[in-house]
This record gives C-alpha cells, sequence and structure tokens, in this order.
C-alpha cells in the first residue's frame, strides 16, 4: 500500500507551531508523507496545497479559538474543487461541543491538547484503510 500522504497546517494569525511540528514528526516517523505549509494559512492557501500535492488527510492545528469559521472553510473549498474525499481532521483548544459540531458538518474527529499522537496515528491509518478498501 502507497504511504498516506498529509497536509500538516496552521492556519490564521495563531505563531505557536510547536504541536503541529511534533504531529508532523510523529506522522512521519510512522511512514506517512507529510508536507508542513508553515504558519499564518489561509484557508485558500491550504485547500490549494491539498489540492496540489494530492494529500489524503489535511490536519490543522488551531489554538486561536476560530476553529468554528477555519475547519468549516477549508472543508467548502476542498468541496468545491471536488475534493470532498480529503479527511480534514485537526487539533487544539477546542470544546468538545464544537467539536460534535464541526463532525456533523463532516469534517473528521478532532484532538485535544495531550492527545497521544498514536491516537491521531491510528485513526488516520483505520481511515485510509476505509477509504482504499470502499475504492478497491
Amino acid at each position: 500500500m502507497r504511504p498516506i500522504r498529509v497536509l500538516v497546517a496552521k492556519p490564521g494569525l495563531d505563531g505557536h507551531d510547536r504541536g503541529a511540528k511534533v504531529v508532523a514528526a510523529a506522522l512521519r516517523d510512522a511512514g506517512m508523507e507529510v508536507i508542513y505549509t508553515g504558519l499564518h494559512q489561509t484557508p485558500e492557501m491550504i485547500a490549494s496545497a491539498a489540492v496540489q500535492e494530492d494529500v489524503d488527510v489535511v490536519g490543522l492545528s488551531i489554538l486561536s479559538g476560530a476553529h468554528m469559521t477555519l475547519f468549516p472553510r477549508v472543508h467548502d473549498l476542498l468541496r468545491e474543487q471536488g475534493r470532498d474525499d480529503i479527511l480534514i481532521t485537526g487539533g487544539g483548544i477546542i470544546p468538545k461541543e464544537d467539536m460534535d459540531a464541526l463532525r456533523s458538518q463532516g469534517v473528521g474527529k478532532l484532538f485535544g491538547p495531550g492527545t497521544p499522537t498514536t491516537e491521531l496515528i491510528d485513526y488516520i491509518r483505520e481511515w485510509f484503510e476505509e477509504r482504499e478498501r470502499q475504492h478497491a
């Protein structure tokens, strides 16, 4: 099976990317191909990079509190480009009720601070294997 391609992005004005870099390294160590876009990305830049890089997963790291705007915007932009097959996941300081609301809008599972990276890795692998089975 080919490697899972993941785009890790920091949308918005939040300048803290240590967590995103830790996640990117953990995903890479787990055998995934990781593209890290760096800080201060707009949803348009993230969606464009995801399509250009032909990724399977977009992981957003949001600590700014703008998650209810940024996750749906990236999701909508990817759908507009015909890429509703890309999993949007991520993490940050996101209240459980917001995580549930985002899930109902088509965003994947979200992770809070302190979640072991193995949980995210397992989630992405399980999602990818299921998607590959459906398209086989």
